[in-house]
């Protein structure tokens, strides 16, 4: 743990304003050259607030001569700890927010609007007939069709953390953090869970020129297209190799082309974690056609695939109805960036109440730190990505 000058973090303040400073310890944590574990509120508020040790010793009421806190909080200027107090814990609820077992959240592009769900538009690819142009004769024009998808509504989720009179009185720094922590992982699987029902086909929003349709199409589905391979556990390099044969099939609904995607990842569960490493990594492969006498043995021909498992993708996909057997052998390939992305209205915020509040006198809670997000998971296109199940039972 390391040590903070609080005499020298005041005079920062006072010298570069609190912007700066802030922005200065937003810079020092994120770089992890201090921790939100290393602060103490209670030290914090001793060494920022004009005579900050007595203005604790206010917080217990045996010491307070009459005087309330909110009358003391009018008469001192807070404002510098409710600042670097603000930062500590926005930071705590960010890290929280964004940690590594949030798979899929990474895997998607954030995409700001400002709309409560939105008409994306699009033009159409232009089918390769351009013909050829003579010398001196005009160019022949080529018309665009309308192609646009609609984005489901956005919706928002947010959470509170207190900061009552009793954490700072008696330090208990470490379980505003830990609720701090706790807020944003909440935020952050709620997200997460969103995009993997997405992703999963558990749930199903995509809606293409006013129509709405699934994500996933098996060919016995008779649907538009065909992105799903069943009884394709992954054993080897031609269950990979049939998983992408499979998008030679699904054709441009403008052209009548073949969708120009090159399958960047690999999205599968954790009891097949190292059977893809297998497959995927291996140097190389021996290959012996049925009834051959002849083994060839070549260079993997698989190469480039970032490989992605998820716990929480295989228990959405229990929740979804799947037996847990079913659901150990789904993987998923493809480009997931165009096929799915998250619309943001705004990302996760942290705002913080003023000092004085009524929860100040009803419940000891000097300060409230109000953690949000706004937006929603949204199919983009669903032609980028395939969706692998095993052997049926």
């Amino acid at each position: 743990m390391k040590t903070i000058k609080y005499r020298e973090l005041r005079r920062r303040y006072e010298l570069d304003g609190p912007a700066k400073t802030v922005k200065h310890l937003s810079e020092a944590i994120a770089q992890r050259h201090v921790r939100p574990e290393d602060f103490s509120l209670r030290d914090l508020a001793e060494g920022l607030v004009p005579d900050g040790h007595q203005w604790v010793r206010m917080l217990d009421p045996r010491n307070s001569s009459g005087t309330s806190v909110l009358e003391a909080e009018e008469a001192v200027d807070v404002t510098a700890f409710l600042h670097v107090a603000g930062q500590i814990v926005y930071s705590k609820i960010l890290e929280a927010y964004r940690q590594e077992a949030f798979v899929v959240s990474k895997l998607v592009d954030t995409i700001p609007t400002r709309l409560d769900g939105e008409r994306i538009p699009g033009i159409g690819r232009i089918k390769d007939e351009v013909t050829e142009v003579h010398p001196g004769m005009p160019y022949p024009h080529v018309g665009f069709g309308e192609d646009y998808i609609e984005t489901p509504l956005t919706s928002k989720h947010g959470l509170i953390v207190p900061v009552t009179k009793e954490a700072i009185f008696f330090d208990r720094t470490n379980l505003v953090l830990s609720r701090a922590a706790e807020v944003g992982e909440v935020l952050g699987l709620n997200r997460e869970k969103r995009l993997i029902d997405l992703v999963i086909g558990a749930t199903n929003n995509y809606k293409w020129k006013g129509t709405s349709y699934d994500t996933y199409y098996a060919a016995a589905d008779a649907g538009p297209w065909t992105n799903v391979l069943e009884d394709n556990e992954l054993l080897d390099w031609t269950d990979v190799d049939a998983a992408e044969q499979l998008f030679a099939e699904i054709l441009d609904p403008n052209t009548g082309e073949p969708v120009l995607v090159r399958p960047t990842t690999v999205l599968l569960m954790p009891a097949y974690r190292h059977a893809a490493n297998r497959v995927f990594r291996a140097a190389e492969i021996a290959y012996t056609a049925a009834g051959s006498a002849t083994t060839t043995t070549a260079a993997n021909p698989l190469s480039g695939y970032r490989i992605l498992d998820s716990r929480l993708v295989y228990r959405r996909v229990i929740a979804s109805g799947v037996s847990a057997d079913e659901a150990r052998q789904w993987w998923f390939l493809g480009d997931f960036r165009k096929a799915f992305a998250y619309m943001e209205n705004w990302p996760l915020t942290v705002t913080q109440s003023p000092p004085g509040s009524e929860a100040d006198f009803n419940q000891d809670v000097l300060v409230r730190f109000k953690a949000s997000e706004r937006g929603a998971a949204a199919v983009l296109n669903p032609r980028y990505v395939v969706k692998c199940t095993g052997a049926m039972p």
